[in-house]
């Protein structure tokens, strides 16, 4: 295994001490408690459990022979807020059956991307990274579903570098809760409940995971962030000005709805993409005394080993808090 990330200025997590060490958790079968609105306590006290890796062993990166890595399945939904079918990806993992109800991973893609972005193709990807966590052991069985995020209700809307067009991705968390999410249970042998459902994007697909995050706690009981980009706040980068999703005050969880059991952020330390938006994130977050994981990946530029790496570590801590 590559090198692991030291503890000082790296990992934040409110009231709670976090563990780096490199064993493998195995995974837990177990049928999921009863979850809880006012779960913080619960969630602190899960996220000083999770172990964090620098970098996501390369075994686990390539198509091994015998394993199996799951069906892809590419489908369309209905979506009422948008007006239209829309295109989506899922992985059903191996050995799928209706028998058994599996938790769900939604996995976003960054701006100009679309439902075969994350996915990967051929000997790799984040199919292949996630099929390999599984074959091993070393995380839960789970469905993977890869939308396209734009959710536009115009037709002739297209992605770019100016507030009006990066609107649809904001509107993505309606399409999700409204007719994604319904889509997967009606069709699917899917668990339901926070315990059960997760969001992980990159850049554009960070910066919604967390949006998704902090709207529907209730919901998302694990949400990762890739190198997200700028604009869950107010604040300006090189391309435009952003008027934010959420005032910073307003980057907080309540005993109202609770929160998720992990909330984790990584980036490259060179990332000249996103530049230091994701650490301003996990340092606003500090400043709300919101507990959540930070760490960053050195040499990383805005992809792998970084997304390799959140990867690895979000999908062994996923669908275990209970």
């Amino acid at each position: 295994m590559r090198g692991r990330i030291k503890k000082s200025g790296i990992l934040s997590l409110a009231l709670a001490g976090l563990m780096l060490i490199s064993g493998c958790q195995s995974a837990d079968n177990a049928e999921p408690y009863a979850d809880e609105p006012d779960n913080i306590e619960e969630a602190k006290s899960y996220m000083s459990t999770v172990e964090i890796s620098t970098f996501c062993p390369e075994e686990y990166l390539v198509m091994e022979e015998g394993v199996d890595y799951g069906e892809i399945v590419r489908t369309t939904y209905y979506s009422e807020t948008c007006g239209m079918d829309r295109n989506v990806n899922i992985v059903l993992p191996a050995g799928y059956s209706e028998k058994e109800k599996y938790p769900v991973l939604y996995i976003l893609h960054g701006i100009f991307g679309d439902q075969n972005s994350m996915l990967g193709d051929g000997n790799s990807g984040i199919r292949v990274e996630i099929g390999n966590l599984i074959n091993k052991g070393e995380a839960k069985s789970m469905i993977l579903v890869f939308p396209d995020m734009y959710a536009k209700d115009d037709p002739s809307m297209a992605p770019a570098f100016d507030a009006e067009s990066v609107k649809p991705y904001d509107n993505f968390l309606n399409d999700l809760t409204n007719d994604l999410m319904p889509f997967m249970e009606e069709n699917y042998s899917v668990a339901t409940g926070r315990l059960n459902t997760g969001v992980l994007g990159f850049s554009m697909g960070g910066r919604e995971s967390l949006a998704i995050g902090f709207t529907y706690p209730d919901l998302f009981g694990y949400v990762g962030a890739i190198a997200p980009a700028p604009g869950l706040v107010p604040g300006r980068d090189w391309a435009m000005e952003h008027e934010g999703q959420f005032a910073e005050e307003e980057l907080v969880f309540s005993s109202e709805k609770g929160m998720p059991y992990l909330l984790m952020i990584g980036a490259g330390d060179s990332d000249g993409t996103v530049g230091q938006f994701p650490k301003s994130y996990h340092e606003l977050l500090d400043k709300n005394s919101v507990a959540h994981l930070w760490y960053e990946i050195p040499g990383s530029d805005h992809g792998d080993p970084a997304i390799s790496s959140v990867v690895y570590n979000f999908v062994k801590a996923a669908f275990k808090a209970k």
